[in-house]
């Protein structure tokens, strides 16, 4: 994608009160409270089933809040108001791209219905089509397109009415690992150039770290966290953050991520001592687990050219412990 962009309004803020959603008598979002500052990207991160699909749906108005629940967009209630009049761009998942358009009538869609003059609506079709990267494509069918090339006609369908908020619903999760990850760097640097209100839903910890401002971990319908990248992982503020960020190892009432850790000699000068149980070379560093004499199993990230060897006996020192402050690291192990 280009670096240039087109004129984008500013983005507004969002505020949820008591917005909570069942269908039937199964409760899928227990009535909460969220606000989203103008122009950020806040995440939506949880398992599948946890409510995040439908706490952006209600953010859309393709789904209405229960009892005395609303939605305001820069302070004006929107609750009733259908995503028509919403004024938001939405991709999909399956990216809903009409089969049969070309990818030019496809980006064009939404200026159409909202009348924008022919004149207008080409040159700004033209604009997205060059920021993407997809002029060549303008002709083709959505069918000859591969899934990275759908995803960015997707995205320039979304973003050339000019909308208030951008609304994206795991539009990733269908791709390769190489492709996912290269379209993740091209998101977030389109994302910080538009200063459009984006609410990211995904179960991918990667891609939330990646892609937010701030991030809105969720759980069986709550929200259990709202913070910073940096304060979900380093302060997670619940069990169910502890365990479902990153890797936590948990010894005794003492908890700490792989890489706060590291190993010395001899086992005697660590905070722990255990034997190498295992030993995974990961290309740019190794996973080893430990297990301590005492029974417990411990993860760290250590340097794949120096990983100890399966059955050695080695220290764990800890240079920071989950919700404390830093502590010195000892001396690193000898290869």
């Amino acid at each position: 994608m280009t670096d240039s962009t087109p004129h984008t309004p500013q983005g507004v803020a969002i505020e949820l009160r008591g917005c909570g959603k069942s269908f039937g008598t199964q409760r899928v979002l227990a009535p909460l409270d969220l606000s989203i500052h103008a122009g950020e990207t806040l995440v939506l991160l949880g398992p599948s089933g946890c409510g995040k699909t439908t706490l952006l749906r209600l953010i859309a108005g393709l789904e209405f809040p229960e009892a005395k629940g609303s939605v305001h967009f820069d302070g004006t209630d929107v609750t009733a108001l259908p995503i028509e009049r919403r004024h938001v761009g939405m991709v999909f998942q399956s990216y809903a791209l009409f089969p049969n358009m070309d990818v030019h009538d496809n980006v064009a869609y939404g200026l159409k219905i909202r009348e924008v003059p022919e004149a207008e609506r080409n040159q700004r079709t033209q604009e997205m089509l060059a920021m993407m990267q997809i002029e060549p494509l303008a002709r083709r069918r959505i069918d000859q397109l591969s899934g990275g090339q759908r995803q960015r006609v997707a995205l320039a369908r979304a973003i050339a009415p000019r909308p208030r908020v951008l609304l994206l619903d795991e539009p990733l999760t269908a791709l390769d690992a190489q492709l996912r990850e290269s379209l993740r760097f091209e998101i977030n640097q389109l994302l910080r150039a538009l200063h459009i209100t984006t609410v990211y839903v995904t179960h991918d910890q990667s891609e939330a770290m990646a892609l937010g401002d701030r991030i809105a971990v969720m759980s069986n319908g709550h929200l259990e966290q709202v913070g910073t990248p940096q304060a979900i992982y380093q302060e997670p503020a619940s069990a169910f953050v502890e365990q479902f960020i990153g890797t936590l190892n948990s010894v005794g009432n003492q908890r700490f991520r792989p890489e706060d850790a590291h190993l010395v000699a001899p086992a005697s000068r660590g905070a722990f001592d255990g034997v190498v149980e295992s030993s995974f070379f990961l290309g740019d560093h190794a996973r080893v687990v430990v297990a301590l004499s005492d029974g417990a199993r411990v993860s760290l990230r250590t340097s794949a050219r120096s990983a100890p060897v399966v059955g050695q006996r080695v220290g764990v020192q800890v240079d920071h412990f989950v919700g404390s402050a830093p502590r010195a690291a000892s001396h690193a192990l000898n290869p």
